[in-house]
Parts: C-alpha cells; structure tokens; sequence
C-alpha cells in the first residue's frame, strides 16, 4: 500500500477499514485455497513419514528440475552460465556446489530478471518485503505454488496445533492498522473472510493493551499469532490484571526467536502452548514446533545448507543459512544467502513425535532489536517502513535515546527530498513524536563477522522501560 493510499485508508471510519480489510481479505483467500484445498493438506501429512529414502529421491528430481529451469529459463541465472561457458568454464549446473552463492542484493536490484521467462508476471502474485535486512525485494510466484504454500503452512502452522483456517484468530502485526497518534481504539480491522483479527502491533503501550485483550474476548479469538516481543507485552498484562478469560488453543510466534522466560509467561497467559515457527515470504526455507518441542523443516520448501562465508560448517556448528528453494520453480533462489543463522543437530538425532521431516537445532539471529518509545511502547519489527517503493539501496535504524533515532541509509540514484519526508513520516508514524537524525552513508556499517544488523537499541538496559519480566 503507497502512502497516499494509506493515509486515505487511515481517514476511514473503523467498519469501513474493516470492509476495506475484507476485501483484501476475500483476494487472498480465493489464492490461497482452491477447491483441492483439503486435499493438499492431506499430501502434506502424508509426506511428513515418508523415509529418509523417499525424501532424498523427491528432492533429487525437484533439484534438478529447478536447476535446470534456473539455468534455462531464468534471465539471470542464464546470463552467469552463458558468460562462465564464454570463458571456458565447463562446470555442469546439475551439480548444486557449482553455483555461487546468491546475496541479497542482485535480487534487489534487478527482480525481475529471477522470474522466469516463460512466465507472465502480470498474472502471478507479486509481494513487497525487505525481511529482517532492511533491504526491499520484489517477489511474484503463481497461485499453484501459492496454494502449495499455504497447505504446508495449514497443515504444519496450524493444524499440528489443532486449529484451522476456519477458527477465528488474531495476528499481532507489522502493518499500520491506525496512526500510531491514535490513543483510542480499535486498534484493529477485523477481516471476515479470512476470520481474521488483524491487530497493530504499534499501539502496545501499557495503558493500551487492555483494549487488545478485551478484543480478544468480544471476537472470540480461539489462537494467536505474531511478533514474540508483542505476545510477550500481551501477555503480561494479561498476567497483571489476572485476566482469565482469554484461553487460547495455542499461541503461535514468528519472525523473532522466544526465549524462555517468553514462552512461561505467554504459555500461563493463555492457559496454552506456545509453538515457534521459522519461515520467509522468498519461500527458500520454513519450519515449525511440533509437539515435542522440536523445530522441523519443511523439504518441500527448499534445501538448507549452513556455511561459514562459501564453506560448509562442522557439524552441530552455528553458520549461516543458504537456501535454495524448491517450491516456487517460477521464481528460483539458488543458494541463497538469507540472513538467518543457525544449526542442525547430528544426522543420529531423530524426534519422538515420529515424523521424518529434518531438525533444526538452533535459530539464531533472525531478531532485530526491540525499540522503545516514550510512551512505553516495545516496537519489535520495523521493516514494513522500507517497502519497495523506497529508493535506497539499505538502511539501518539506531535508536540513540527514547526520543531520537538515527537512520543510516545508502540513497539511490533517484532519491528526492520527497523519499526523505516520506521515510520521516513512516517512521513517526510508528514510533510517535521522535527526532528522525537520516544519515546518508556509503555503506552501512557491518558488526562483528561481518554481520548486518537492520535494527539496533543503543539505551542502557537500565533505563529501557521495560516491566519486569514474569516467571
């Protein structure tokens, strides 16, 4: 959604943002599910106890059909391999080790040319996201990998948890439901067709989130689903209050690891389990928590190394994740540096809830820092500021005291004062009346190994407002 779109959206009377949020609502849903929806699903639970076997031999021939479509048919993999064949270079690409690593960047700046060229991009979805490394990206894939998609994410972020597309549910957010000046609720839209709570994850001040959870009781929610820190800050005011009128099925987090100290308040909040999930709009990679407490892969998404610069790890080390992903063939990622970090355990570590999909044994560094805001607000996830339609290259956000943040940023070509404003006025709108310092740079400063951080918080823990933590 552009600017001016959301401001006139933001002008709406609350049921009209609601309809507004239907609408979309009814788009998704015609494609995410088809009428072969719930059979899907059930390939889905099928595959999870295939053997070891069977699974090698599926991503055997999925490999090698997207790599040679990648090769083929892809504007950009086809420009390296013709120029390697130029220079005498006779590496096969059926081989996945003879491809290099892909950055984020080339995908940034030049979408496009990943897509396929046998496939129409007018009639594919197409998806904004900057992800965790404050850099935008361009995505499209068809409805049929779509609707692939969201039967795995049915089957293992829901169903496993006992619950379904048909229950109603919240999701805490990085959309800008409301302005973030607003002080008097709803701070949600409610979207029918998707039975959807779909709640601000900006307006969690401490006097605020009593809004939330009695939104929470009127739409009858029956599971959660958001942001760590924000179910957190839920959470404990829920536990303040002593709230026990807010059961849930299960509590479902993303895009932030849970500590903890995390899950014991959010799990005695909701009288429910708390489960982890790992995924990506670029679907290369995704996993979810089974029942034991154990993360699983999905194979179906994609093939994960774990590699220190271009090198595979030791075994049970902690590296970075490449993807190559299996199920958009539409839009192949090969190799793919995601920015996530993380390990597997040894191949002899099986889970004791039986199936056969592969483990993660660790996630880390997938969280940008939480920041704070005057009014006592936690804000966990900034990305949705650098949308596509932003002309920088990245950015940074350093938050240097409560009122005052700093955004290093490397402009492209066709930055304008006008991008400027723009990219002032997004971020007020969600951290509230701060000074915005922007910092053009040539490059932004990497931490230790190397490491970009999109988001960091530079107050001293003693003097962030945070309540005290539970449990």
């Amino acid at each position: 959604m552009n600017d001016l779109m959301l401001r006139l959206y933001h002008r709406l009377p609350a049921p009209a943002r609601s309809i507004a949020a239907s609408l979309r609502g009814l788009y998704l849903s015609t494609w995410r599910y088809g009428t072969d929806a719930e059979q899907l699903v059930a390939a889905v639970f099928e595959r999870e106890h295939w053997s070891a076997n069977r699974w090698k031999a599926w991503q055997q021939e999925r490999m090698a059909y997207v790599l040679h479509r990648a090769a083929t048919r892809v504007p950009y993999y086809r420009a390296q391999w013709a120029a390697r064949r130029r220079r005498g270079d006779r590496a096969s690409w059926e081989d996945l080790a003879n491809w290099p690593v892909l950055e984020k960047e080339p995908l940034r700046r030049h979408p496009a040319a990943f897509v396929a060229d046998d496939c129409d991009r007018r009639r594919m979805f197409h998806e904004h996201t900057s992800g965790t490394s404050g850099k935008s990206l361009s995505l499209w894939y068809t409805r049929q990998t779509d609707r692939h998609w969201y039967a795995l994410f049915e089957a293992r972020w829901r169903r496993w948890y006992g619950v379904s597309r048909n229950d109603r549910w919240a999701i805490l957010g990085g959309q800008l439901v409301t302005p973030v000046q607003r002080r008097r609720p709803p701070f949600w839209v409610w979207n029918a067709p998707m039975k959807q709570l779909y709640m601000s994850s900006y307006h969690l001040a401490p006097d605020l989130i009593p809004h939330y959870l009695d939104a929470l009781a009127r739409y009858r929610v029956t599971y959660l689903r958001g942001y760590t820190s924000s179910l957190f800050a839920l959470a404990q005011e829920a536990l303040r209050r002593k709230r026990r009128d807010l059961p849930m099925t299960v509590v479902i987090t993303n895009a932030e690891p849970v500590f903890d100290y995390q899950r014991r308040a959010i799990a005695e909040a909701f009288a429910c389990p708390v489960r982890e999930t790992y995924g990506m709009s670029e679907m290369a990679a995704a996993a979810s928590e089974c029942e034991h407490s154990q993360l699983h892969l999905w194979p179906e998404a994609g093939w994960l190394e774990i590699l220190d610069g271009d090198q595979p790890v030791p075994e049970g080390a902690v590296g970075d994740f490449v993807c190559t992903g299996l199920l958009n063939a539409d839009m192949p990622l090969i190799r793919y540096r995601v920015r996530d970090r993380g390990a597997r355990p040894a191949p002899s570590v099986s889970c004791p809830c039986g199936r056969t999909l592969p483990l993660l044994a660790r996630l880390e560094g997938r969280m940008d820092d939480v920041l704070f805001t005057t009014d006592g607000r936690q804000i966990g996830r900034l990305d949705p500021v650098f949308k596509a339609d932003l002309p920088i290259h990245e950015a940074q956000i350093v938050q240097e005291a409560l009122n005052r943040i700093r955004v290093r940023y490397v402009p492209a070509d066709n930055f304008t004062p006008l991008a400027e404003r723009s990219l002032v006025e997004r971020l007020q709108d969600r951290m509230g009346a701060v000074q915005v310092i922007l910092e053009p740079v040539a490059t932004v400063p990497r931490g230790p190994n190397a490491k970009f951080r999109a988001v960091i918080c530079q107050i001293p823990l003693e003097e962030r407002p945070v309540a005290p933590c539970l449990g």
